[in-house]
């Protein structure tokens, strides 16, 4: 088996080519990627559900808007909080209860009490489900060009109007993958 390099704390982001419904222009945070397969969250897919109403005490650390996102089309019972820590990690231990992924990006662990990250929390994310690949299978869609590999920002997690997001995303890329933003939502309109 050939060695995968890790995608972790990269962006896919859908080309307008992708036909599964679910990841539609969808810009999707890779949280881990590896031999094993890959887990990412969708981050512009907000659902109408108030993240207060399902996760008592972690509405008021929620980035706008406060709602739930539907991280993916798998295990959508479960929910997963993203976060950014402004420095991450740095060269200190990481804040109790956020496990870096990538930079300041990582994981809340959503059990613990939310007071121990409220004053270390630049934003934060809620998600219902996430989006998984097995082994090998992101990278037979990556071959297939189903998606673009772009570097993440922190500001991606808690970006104020998620519906914007997959242009943005483009739109500061260099060269020609810049244009892509300016796709159409209906190609037949043109």
């Amino acid at each position: 088996m050939t060695e995968v390099s890790s995608l972790t704390g990269r962006l896919l982001v859908a080309t307008p080519a992708l036909a599964d419904p679910n990841f539609d222009r969808a810009v999707v945070l890779l949280l881990d990627h590896d031999e094993e397969g890959s887990l990412g969250v969708v981050l512009n897919r907000p659902t109408p559900v108030d993240v207060a109403d399902i996760l008592e005490g972690w509405g008021d650390l929620a980035g706008e808007p406060g709602v739930v996102f539907q991280g993916g089309p798998v295990s959508l019972d479960s929910a997963l909080g993203v976060a950014v820590v402004p420095g991450g990690a740095g060269n200190r231990a990481a804040p109790l209860g956020w496990r870096q992924v990538h930079g300041a990006i990582g994981l809340v662990d959503l059990e613990a009490p939310p007071e121990l990250l409220a004053s270390v929390l630049g934003s934060l994310r809620i998600f219902a489900g996430y989006a998984g690949w097995g082994p090998g299978q992101l990278e037979e869609e990556l071959v297939d060009g189903a998606w673009y590999v772009v570097e993440s920002e922190p500001g991606d997690v808690s970006c104020p109007v998620p519906e914007r997001l997959w242009r943005e995303v483009l739109r500061r890329q260099r060269g020609e993958l810049a244009m892509v933003a300016t796709y159409p939502d209906d190609p037949s309109l043109n």
